[in-house]
């Protein structure tokens, strides 16, 4: 009778160590369009210009307990741009800015990832490509958690959360176009903060 007392609890302890070791297994996702969001924002005068970008793809494989394990991939049509102005967007398409006939895509690859001040802040470090030119970039990321999720009987995956910033300057990227005003200065500022607001859904392994 002991043994098999002790058998059982040999078994209830290795099914939750299992259960542990599975989920701080890395977790494949893919960007949930529909909840996400690509952006950014350049001083324009005296305020701010928002805009986003409506067409790109994200990937990001994602391991809580060991962050160097972890990736993000993000691709960006820049001919996407969105400042909810039509005239600016066909200027911001032109030669003057993306060049998007030349340079159709804005890319990021991650090449590291470290910790934060805490467990939900780290550091994205990557190769951001945009202009034909490509630039070491750090995301500052925010996690805002991982779970199943479940709505009225309906299940819509394990899901996770991110917001990511990063500030970058256009000359950098061969982005140089302003006017100068009477006064002196310019109309548009050099530093472009860019944000990824990410809802991102795992990827169900493909059946055989």
């Amino acid at each position: 009778m002991k043994f098999a007392v002790r058998l059982a609890t040999l078994s209830a302890v290795a099914l939750a160590l299992a259960a542990t070791f599975a989920s701080a297994a890395p977790r494949t996702l893919s960007f949930d369009k529909s909840h996400s969001e690509v952006g950014f924002s350049i001083r324009h005068f005296f305020s701010k210009v928002n805009g986003r970008f409506q067409r790109y793809d994200g990937s990001i494989v994602f391991d809580e307990q060991n962050l160097a394990a972890s990736s993000v991939n993000v691709a960006i049509a820049d001919s996407s741009i969105d400042t909810q102005n039509e005239r600016r967007d066909n200027h911001l398409r032109s030669a003057d800015f993306f060049e998007v006939d030349k340079y159709p895509d804005i890319t990021f690859k991650s090449t590291k990832v470290v910790a934060g001040k805490d467990k939900t802040h780290f550091k994205v470090l990557g190769d951001l490509t945009m202009h034909g030119v490509t630039k070491p970039t750090t995301l500052d990321v925010e996690y805002l958690g991982m779970a199943a999720i479940a709505m009225g009987g309906s299940n819509m995956g394990t899901r996770a959360g991110f917001a990511a910033t990063t500030t970058i300057s256009r000359k950098d990227f061969g982005i140089v176009w302003n006017k100068t005003l009477d006064n002196g200065s310019v109309m548009l500022g050099d530093d472009v903060t860019i944000t990824l607001n990410v809802e991102a859904v795992e990827r169900q392994p493909q059946a055989n």
